[in-house]
């Protein structure tokens, strides 16, 4: 069963067993399929694989234990990196993903039950389109997205910060706002013009939307007692949206190309700074200052 399927106008393919236990828990990626075979486009291929996996080379990263997060650990491997996915602390590995060096080609071996599967396919084809995309002007963001009067508006923040949140508020009193994802949009250069697109991975959300739109603006949010908003600096926005993408900068070509697009973004995008309380006041203030 192989499929090839398209994200921020970039391909990728999947490639199942057809008694892949886990195949009917991926609906998230029917929006986004192209083909029903392997397309010479794809920017990477993924592959299910019952091969258990080498050991792992050189630890390069592990992510924070946070209660009910997800665990990701990345290491070297002969055959060019390894990835080891858990659902949560303390829980066993379910998947570990086999990547080239250049992130075009990955095996996937899995264990568990069903949604462990599906876990881990959704964090492996998350990982290598971050990592594949980045040569193609293209960040995978932890964010959440509106669109409203055509345009695109991105909220970023820390875990916890009350991106959902504020999302709801602008959903709930500015009219005409529509959620395009609540977790992992892709914001892309094309053409000279920033773009924010859905993608099948939203969180807790379930919102896979094939859409996109002109970014308006990025917001970062932080909880305050009072509602004030400010337009950042170029390096400001730099920094800003830096800290919400996806990538791995030990590696020296994805840092590379993902400066590259953060730079041209600093520089498109306005992007503002906004410390708010959870209520209509800071949805309107920020829509105004914005979008107004």
């Amino acid at each position: 069963m192989i499929r090839t399927f398209q994200v921020a106008g970039l391909s990728f393919s999947l490639e199942l067993p057809d008694d892949f236990p886990a195949a009917d828990l991926l609906h998230n990626y029917d929006p986004f399929l192209c083909h029903s075979e392997r397309s010479e486009e794809s920017i990477f291929s993924l592959t299910i694989s019952d091969k258990a996996p080498g050991k792992p080379g050189e630890s390069l990263i592990r992510s924070a234990e946070r209660t009910g997060e997800p665990v990701v650990g990345f290491f070297r491997s002969d055959a060019g990196y390894q990835a080891a996915f858990a659902p949560t602390p303390g829980a066993p590995v379910c998947g570990v993903l086999e990547m080239r060096g250049d992130f075009r080609e990955g095996q996937l071996y899995t264990e568990g039950s069903p949604a462990d599967r599906a876990f881990a396919v959704n964090n492996a084809l998350m990982l290598l389109f971050a990592f594949a995309a980045a040569p193609h002007a293209a960040l995978e963001m932890h964010a959440s997205v509106v669109t409203h009067s055509g345009r695109g508006f991105l909220f970023l923040g820390k875990s916890g910060t009350g991106k959902s949140t504020h999302t709801r508020l602008w959903l709930e009193h500015i009219s005409g706002t529509e959620l395009l994802n609540d977790d992992n949009p892709v914001l892309r250069i094309v053409d000279g013009f920033a773009r924010v697109y859905g993608s099948p991975w939203s969180g807790k959300t379930p919102c896979y939307k094939a859409q996109d739109a002109p970014v308006g603006a990025i917001v970062r949010l932080s909880q305050a007692p009072q509602n004030r908003i400010e337009r950042l600096s170029t390096v400001q926005a730099y920094a800003s949206v830096m800290a919400s993408c996806s990538g791995f900068r030990p590696i020296r070509t994805l840092a590379d190309a993902q400066h590259e697009t953060l730079s041209q973004i600093a520089q498109l995008v306005p992007c503002y700074h906004l410390d708010c309380l959870p209520d209509a006041d800071a949805a309107r203030l920020c829509q105004e200052t914005v979008d107004g």
